[in-house]
């Protein structure tokens, strides 16, 4: 990528330096929904890059309606970026995601970012009576189609395995108000994943569940596919962590231990890639501490995997709610501002 072209990426985002966003839980009830719009306001008052929301269906605190919930949080907010963690392609209907996504992007003022995904657990994909073993080829054909509506293209039916499109219906529909598209990355744990990102150009959105190493492993495989003969190298590199930070040495062990106790039962079977993140040392995953050990830590994503767009989860476990926004306050006030 040349230098033009970085920072051409990197203005779509809105990254300048290091960015902060942060990463909201699910909504089960309308206890956790108040909460996370009070978070929101919370990110738009003080100034924060994004707000990101995931898809997780039939799990306890989960969210099915990310770009719903990420509407209304577009009505009560005037900058704050709205992204999700991992819209579901391999789930979606084709023509209703590219309607959505567009007219959600017009109603935000063009604030929309979107942060893609498979998902993985077998009852998700029978629920939808979906052959999990064509999730890949599901997120390529949508994602294409996707394109293809938001541009108005002509698309060919021979094209299609699961979704057929009439010409029609792609010179028909709205499209983003951020030109081509709103920008993408790819959630990914293993290299399938890695490889089907780079083969769209897109960057790879680390998780919370991958311990630092393995994040470093699985950009440089990343960057070294190749896309149309050329090697990707993304402008944008957003990594998502859960970051808890406090001088009281009694508060940290607290949420250290409730935050052990949240790891996915072991019992549960994980693909091999997620599994692989899963075993690593817990310690390797969270950034706990106080603020000179959270900072050294983070320079470290800075320094050695040029984070850019830091992406932290305000609801910590075993902490206050004015323990969780001091934290949030001194992450914004005071350590990231020190590794510009």
């Amino acid at each position: 990528m040349t230098d033009s072209a970085a920072a051409t990426e990197k203005e779509r985002w809105g990254v300048d330096g290091l960015s902060f966003g942060v990463a909201l839980g699910g909504v089960s009830n309308s206890r956790e929904w108040l909460r996370n719009l009070e978070w929101a306001d919370f990110a738009e008052r003080d100034g924060l890059h994004s707000i990101w929301v995931p898809e997780m269906h039939f799990v306890p605190g989960g969210c099915s309606t990310p770009l719903l919930n990420l509407a209304a949080i577009a009505a009560r907010t005037k900058s704050v970026r709205l992204a999700t963690t991992s819209l579901l392609l391999p789930l979606a209907h084709p023509i209703d995601l590219a309607r959505d996504v567009a007219t959600l992007d017009h109603l935000c003022a063009g604030r929309l970012i979107l942060g893609l995904g498979r998902g993985f657990p077998q009852h998700l994909f029978s629920a939808f009576n979906i052959d999990p073993t064509s999730k890949r080829d599901r997120f390529d054909e949508c994602l294409e189609q996707v394109m293809t509506l938001w541009a108005g293209d002509e698309w060919s039916a021979e094209q299609a395995r699961f979704h057929e499109l009439e010409p029609q219906q792609a010179a028909g529909g709205v499209r983003p108000l951020q030109k081509p598209h709103p920008p993408l990355a790819v959630a990914a744990f293993g290299r399938k994943g890695l490889a089907q990102a780079a083969r769209w150009g897109l960057p790879y959105l680390a998780s919370p569940m991958e311990p630092f190493d393995l994040i470093a492993e699985n950009l440089e495989f990343h960057r070294g596919e190749k896309r149309n003969g050329a090697p990707v190298d993304e402008a944008v590199v957003p990594i998502m962590r859960t970051i808890f930070v406090s001088e009281d040495r009694d508060t940290l062990a607290k949420v250290y231990a409730k935050l052990e106790a949240e790891r996915r039962p072991p019992s549960m079977k994980l693909p091999k890639a997620i599994a692989r993140a899963a075993a690593a040392p817990f310690e390797e995953r969270v950034v706990v501490g106080n603020p000179d050990e959270v900072r050294e830590r983070l320079a470290r994503y800075c320094n050695e995997l040029n984070m850019n767009l830091l992406i932290g989860r305000p609801h910590i476990g075993g902490a206050s709610q004015a323990q969780q926004e001091a934290s949030m306050r001194t992450l914004i006030e005071e350590i990231v501002p020190s590794l510009q």
